[in-house]
């Protein structure tokens, strides 16, 4: 299956979940150990504001929200820090801290240019707050946001799912800016900080 046909029927997943069908949720439901907590399948309130901005979507189809809108809908995926491009990394996050994976906090990784650094939000229908304190190359110029999982089992039974979140913190641009500015020679971290530049910029001129 190509990437392009996995997309599209990811969308298609999330469209039937957004007018009420239970086949949503079952096209991304597989075998799941015990424990592992599904998300419910996105609502209407997740789907772009009218009244603001349209700021376009990113590779994946999935929609760019103005960061005044708070629930959005979101392209998701997973990783474990035993994966080899993460291996050398081990358990730390590019923030520098340990991966989180408890009962009230958890890591995720994402373009820090969307999700700042130490963005924090919740996945409808699980009770954990996601942190934001990883990024990924593959995530840059997306809004996808990648799950930590501490094993590659979990990081299986998650795969790729449109979720809705709740964004209930915003990260810091500063701190970001901070972090990249040192990581120039890596070419996502490049752009990332290039975009979070001109978003300084915009908001410097609009005052």
């Amino acid at each position: 299956m190509t990437s392009i046909t996995k997309n599209a029927l990811l969308a298609a997943a999330a469209l039937l979940a957004l007018a009420g069908s239970d086949a949503a949720a079952a096209a991304q439901t597989t075998a799941m150990s015990a424990g592992f907590i599904v998300p419910a399948p996105p609502t209407r309130a997740s789907m772009p504001d009218r009244k603001l901005p349209n700021l376009g979507r990113d590779k994946h189809g999935l929609p760019f929200y103005h960061p005044n809108q708070v629930r959005r809908m979101v392209r998701t995926t997973a990783y474990t820090h035993s994966e080899s491009d993460h291996v050398r990394y081990g358990v730390k996050s590019a923030a520098g801290t340990v991966l989180q994976y408890n009962e009230q906090f958890r890591s995720a990784a994402a373009d820090w240019s969307v999700y700042p650094l130490g963005t924090k939000f919740r996945i409808k229908g699980e009770p954990y707050t996601y942190v934001v304190d990883d990024y990924g190359s593959a995530l840059e110029g997306t809004g996808t946001i990648d799950i930590y999982q501490p094993s590659r089992s979990l990081m299986k039974q998650w795969g790729t799912r449109i979720v809705e979140i709740e964004v209930i913190e915003w990260g810091s641009s500063r701190l970001s800016i901070e972090t990249l500015a040192k990581r120039q020679r890596y070419r996502h971290c490049s752009r990332m900080y290039a975009s979070l530049q001109q978003q300084n910029g915009a908001k410097q001129r609009t005052r």
